[in-house]
């Protein structure tokens, strides 16, 4: 049966709260999912009751983004439990850099002529932490955009007028605070790392690999079967895991189911019981 090691509820940027977001993944015959919200692991219990009553089996974890100059570096965070840990203290600090990023962000898009208010942006997020999803949310609510791709395309994306960067782990310290917390990092959509030749591929997947890198989310939502098989071949080349996952969001990310991301998406309890090996 297959699984879904990549999916965000309300308590980051996704529109879903973690106990629906089980009861869908149950819906759909997964037989596995992993709540990897930004930051946090504050939906983690929750999921877990839920998953409990569904049966299902809940991955707990994590993503964190990385400082990477070349492009975006996303870590997806496996079998992370909400508990004291080296990586789980630091979440702490990341989270309180969000809060200080967001009332930024709503700043520069007043002094824009966009009329959004830190309240409205967290009423929007609910009881979960703040991303920018939220403020394209309020954006369209409000007429600004006609559409939350247009709110990044126009405003939020990175290196558009309303984006601002926050605190960011560097991968070595990141992959490290998660194997000292015994938990399975995994680079999360490779493609997005801004890499453009094997040889940029070659050099930054043998770094991350010794510092303890254990898999690449190779199986992606994004991804066609050419794409997968491109990147699955990266990962073995390295003696990595491939992992995989749809990036489901809800509504926040429109077409991307989850399960099955854009429709061929088809990840193998396999690649979960690989993972799991590998943390213990």
């Amino acid at each position: 049966m297959p699984v879904d090691l990549h999916t965000h509820s309300t308590w980051s940027d996704g529109s879903d709260t973690p106990e629906r977001l089980v009861a869908r993944a149950a819906e759909l015959g997964l037989d596995a999912v992993a709540l990897t919200d930004h930051d946090t692991l504050e939906g983690i219990n929750e999921a877990r009751a839920a998953a409990h009553e569904q049966g299902i089996q809940l991955v707990s974890g994590t993503e964190i983004s990385c400082e990477w100059p070349p492009g975006t570096m996303h870590l997806v965070v496996l079998f992370l439990e909400p508990a004291p840990g080296p990586l789980q203290d630091r979440l702490r600090g990341l989270q309180d850099a969000r809060s200080r990023r967001n009332e930024v962000i709503v700043r520069r898009l007043q002094d824009l002529g966009i009329d959004v208010r830190y309240d409205e942006i967290l009423a929007e997020a609910g009881s979960g932490s703040v991303g920018r999803p939220h403020f394209a949310e309020v954006m369209v609510r409000n007429g600004y955009v006609p559409d939350v791709r247009a709110a990044f395309d126009e405003y939020l994306a990175k290196g558009k007028p309303g984006y601002v960067a926050r605190e960011r782990l560097r991968p070595e310290e990141a992959i490290r605070l998660a194997r000292e917390s015994r938990a399975v990092p995994v680079v999360a959509h490779p493609h997005t790392l801004g890499l453009d030749t094997a040889a940029d591929f070659a050099e930054t997947f043998e770094m991350l690999t010794a510092a303890g890198l254990v898999g690449v989310e190779s199986i992606y939502g994004e991804y066609d079967p050419d794409e997968q098989a491109r990147f699955t071949d990266l990962a073995t080349r390295f003696g990595l895991l491939p992992s995989g996952g749809s990036d489901y969001h809800g509504t926040y990310k429109e077409g991307l189911e989850l399960g099955s991301g854009r429709g061929w998406l088809n990840v193998p309890r396999s690649v979960l019981d690989d993972l799991r090996a590998a943390a213990e």
